[in-house]
């Protein structure tokens, strides 16, 4: 280990003096690096010389096995290969075999969602305290029209016709985009705002205020929606983001319509709307293990 140590010593030094990292970079770069050089002393290699690319997937290969996530090997391996840069300069090794090898991708989390009965439970209230009111009004227009939280505490009120249920939002990228709002939402919207006229900073453009006349603020948002869904009895840590999960899962399962849904939820790209066919199919899957006389295994089956 005392030659991968020196060579991992004197590379740090160049970071820090000649290149003037940060102390945290070079923390980062010496906890990656020592973790290579255990495991490359565990494959009986002596020093960064003896390390061919075969020891170099190997060993990412391995420590993926262990729980070692593909954006942390993704790192390792740039430090790998920033020591390696360093040892070519300095006569110290002929080839970098890091060059070329990649970290393994991690596997895509699919977006938490609401089912509808959930999401009823949620918003299924007939209240007459102002906030809560303001609040059921939010997020009711968030799962009708499937709105990111940035999007919501941007509306404006010239923003809004209620007569036609529509609303006009800006998204990513400056975009804007017209949506429909759905009765319920439209009917909390109007209630809201019939306590609005009332609140201080009632002549504030924005539709949605804090108790003290603002523009409420997006934390705002996220600490009201979790205090509503603990208020309901929800097991779930609700987040904003989860309304309009649940939005574009429940449209896709009910209309099918990829292209519809992604212009409702304004992204650039299909792909990025796809993700929710992915849970599409895992509410299909769940309903064919549960109702399909012939879907599941027996437990004999799966042992042999």
């Amino acid at each position: 280990m005392a030659d991968f140590e020196i060579a991992i010593d004197d590379y740090l030094e160049e970071l820090r003096v000649a290149r003037r990292c940060s102390p945290h970079t070079i923390s980062n770069y010496a906890r990656d690096l020592k973790a290579v050089a255990r495991s490359a002393t565990a494959r009986k290699l002596a020093d960064w010389q003896r390390v061919t690319s075969s020891d170099v997937r190997a060993i990412v290969a391995e420590q993926h096995r262990d729980g070692i996530a593909g954006r942390s090997l993704a790192r390792r391996l740039s430090a790998v290969r920033g020591l390696y840069n360093f040892l070519i300069k300095l006569g110290r090794a002929e080839t970098n075999p890091a060059a070329d090898i990649l970290a393994p991708k991690d596997k895509k989390a699919l977006p938490a969602t609401l089912d509808p009965d959930e999401v009823s439970r949620l918003l299924n209230q007939n209240l007459s305290d102002p906030m809560i009111c303001r609040d059921l009004a939010m997020f009711e227009l968030m799962y009708s029209s499937g709105l990111r939280l940035a999007e919501l505490v941007g509306i404006d009120l010239v923003n809004l016709d209620l007569s036609v249920g529509q609303v006009r939002v800006t998204g990513k990228g400056g975009k804007t985009r017209e949506l429909p709002v759905g009765q319920p939402a439209v009917d909390a919207i109007n209630k809201w705002l019939s306590y609005r006229r009332m609140m201080p900073g009632a002549d504030d453009k924005a539709v949605f205020l804090s108790s003290r006349g603002k523009r409420i603020a997006p934390r705002t948002v996220q600490m009201r929606l979790k205090k509503l869904a603990e208020s309901q009895g929800l097991s779930r840590d609700c987040y904003p983001h989860m309304l309009r999960h649940s939005f574009a899962s429940h449209m896709l399962e009910s209309s099918g319509d990829l292209r519809a849904v992604q212009e409702l939820l304004g992204h650039a790209d299909i792909s990025t709307t796809q993700i929710y066919t992915h849970l599409d199919f895992q509410h299909l899957a769940k309903v064919y293990d549960e109702s399909h006389p012939r879907a599941k295994r027996s437990k004999v089956a799966e042992d042999t």
